[in-house]
């Protein structure tokens, strides 16, 4: 039987949906500290998706995932979407956004 290249944190609905298509998944469900684990590797992997994309479609849908994995992530560490958007609202209105394109080369000492 296949099996996927590590074990990996997947949607909630993912085994129902392989039952339907005729598959059986092997998962198990975990939590506290594993979970966290599993949820930081989640990160990681849909921000590499979304790298390796090149269709727009496709990076809009990478994006989507990754944010659904980092609000599922700040929830893990008790902090609400609410409470989310408000520290980056005082982010950017303290230090600024990244429309401006401004990418840093070199800092040198006055």
């Amino acid at each position: 039987m296949p099996r996927v290249a590590r074990p990996k944190l997947v949607r909630d609905k993912i085994p129902e949906l392989l039952m339907r298509a005729g598959r059986r998944p092997i998962f198990r469900r975990v939590k506290g500290d594993e979970l966290q684990a599993y949820a930081d590797q989640k990160i990681l992997e849909e921000a590499r998706d979304f790298a390796r994309s090149s269709q727009i479609e496709d990076k809009i849908e990478e994006l989507i995932d990754l944010l659904e994995i980092v609000y599922f992530r700040l929830r893990l560490e008790g902090v609400s979407a609410q409470e989310a958007h408000d520290r980056m609202a005082r982010k950017r209105r303290e230090r600024g956004g990244f429309e401006g394109g401004v990418v840093l080369e070199s800092v040198q000492a006055l």
